[in-house]
């Protein structure tokens, strides 16, 4: 024992371990991060069971402080599993602590507090930017190694939805939310809340979600958040959600521009999404910290009131959008189309907006590969795209099935059009303005958009 713990001491890596060899290597073999979660060695993993600790299950008496001290004891002597039941356990806000799993068996439920009272105030991300509010009902501040594990259920309190408000102006808590974590895995259990987020990573780098099925509704609805992280895969997950199923952001105005922490690395795989509010899968527009090396491959999109894919910012976010990807695809279903661009003017203007040409989004590298879609509105609508910095590289190749409307394209320059086997539409396939690349022979022209001005200079911004 001894022995072990000093060689993982002097590798560096305490009582974690890296990768498996064979992943790791091939990762930096090819000169790709390693994503997901890293495996992780406990020298003598606990399991310890919350109805040890007192935890009743009966839905009536809260059990926060039995699932918290069992938790805590999980992780102080070294870390292991915490085993939770069937039953019905309502509690108020839980942390999960380093090197702890929270499985929740079959039957077993984690019903959210009705109390607001019973969730803490600290510094949480919304809409960009970091303000006081409620922390989620399971959270994790700085820890690392964490986990939550089905194949039980997770529901969040419909009372505690909804916006901040002049009354109320703090925001509202999330159902799952790990803040400045790493190596986390949530795996295969199920999701219900009402008005709120799902699951909000905020400064996380390697993070696994597979295999979840989130279910909300209503406004701000959202299934998972990406926000400000790195190093995530999602795979596998059944989303249908209110808002967007899955957002990926990274800060909004000067101060998400000066934290400049990127939302980078990212794969979402053998999804299936349903949204009722908004778009499948949103990048923005909360931008400001950059969004890059997205990957969106083998999902099914099967209904949306807007686009399966929305890319959006506008003038003031600065920083880029750059490098995403999208292939094999299936999309039905959608009120909009298959995918917007809105690049210039989409999302709330911050109180202190990037200026100048600073101010508006670099983007570039924009592919979009083997797409099948059926009866979408509008194949894509790309026309939201600034002169001052045009998308420099988009690539659509092989893009089949059935639209009432082509393909409109603003401000792009090595654009590369092929293989474009869509029937239904009415009008030209294709419509441009200021476009440069392949395959735009016999594209009608479109007339030239107004786009906003950049913000004009102010004071020098301080982070406060």
């Amino acid at each position: 024992m001894n022995t072990r713990r000093t060689f993982l001491k002097q590798a560096g890596f305490g009582l974690i371990a890296s990768a498996p060899v064979t992943a790791l290597a091939a990762s930096l073999k090819s000169g790709k991060p390693f994503l997901g979660a890293r495996s992780v060695v406990i020298a003598e993993p606990l399991k310890l069971n919350v109805r040890d600790f007192g935890a009743k299950g009966d839905g009536q008496t809260k059990d926060t402080a039995a699932l918290q001290q069992t938790i805590d004891r999980c992780s102080i002597l070294g870390g292991g599993e915490v085993i939770v039941p069937m039953g019905n356990y309502l509690t108020g806000a839980i942390a999960l602590r380093s090197n702890v799993t929270l499985r929740l068996e079959q039957g077993a439920v984690i019903m959210g507090s009705p109390d607001l009272k019973d969730y803490p105030v600290t510094q949480v991300r919304w809409e960009g930017k970091w303000i006081q509010g409620y922390t989620g009902l399971i959270y994790a501040i700085s820890a690392r190694n964490i986990g939550i594990k089905g194949p039980g259920k997770i529901v969040g309190n419909s009372a505690l939805g909804g916006r901040p408000s002049a009354d109320n102006p703090l925001r509202r808590p999330a159902l799952i939310e790990p803040i400045d974590c790493t190596d986390i895995v949530f795996d295969g259990f199920f999701t219900e809340y009402h008005l709120m987020w799902s699951v909000h990573l905020t400064y996380c780098e390697h993070v696994t979600i597979k295999n979840l099925n989130i279910r909300s509704t209503g406004g701000n609805g959202d299934g998972i958040d990406v926000d400000s992280c790195k190093h995530v895969l999602i795979d596998g997950c059944d989303i249908a959600t209110g808002d967007d199923c899955i957002s990926l952001k990274s800060g909004r105005g000067m101060e998400g521009y000066k934290l400049l922490r990127t939302t980078e690395d990212v794969h979402i795989t053998n999804c299936t999404f349903a949204d009722s509010i908004f778009a499948c899968i949103g990048i923005g527009s909360e931008t400001s910290g950059g969004i890059r090396n997205v990957l969106i491959d083998n999902c099914k999109f099967t209904q949306a009131k807007t686009f399966a894919l929305y890319i959006k910012s506008r003038v003031g976010r600065g920083a880029f959008i750059e490098d995403i990807t999208a292939n094999n695809l299936e999309v039905s279903g959608m009120g909009g189309g298959f995918l917007r661009f809105n690049l210039s003017g989409s999302g709330l203007q911050d109180q202190v907006p990037v200026p100048g040409d600073e101010g508006i989004p670099t983007t570039k590298n924009f592919k979009f590969t083997n797409i099948k879609v059926t009866d979408v509105p509008e194949l894509i609508d790309g026309t939201g795209v600034h002169p001052n910095k045009p998308l420099d590289g988009f690539t659509l190749n092989n893009i089949t099935g059935t639209c009432a409307k082509g393909i409109s394209l603003v401000n792009v320059k090595n654009a590369d059009v092929s293989q474009i086997k869509v029937t239904g539409y009415t009008g030209q396939l294709l419509n441009t303005y200021n476009v440069k690349g392949k395959g735009l022979e016999g594209a009608a022209a479109l007339p030239a958009p107004k786009s906003p001005d950049p913000v004009p200079a102010g004071e020098p911004y301080q982070l406060h």
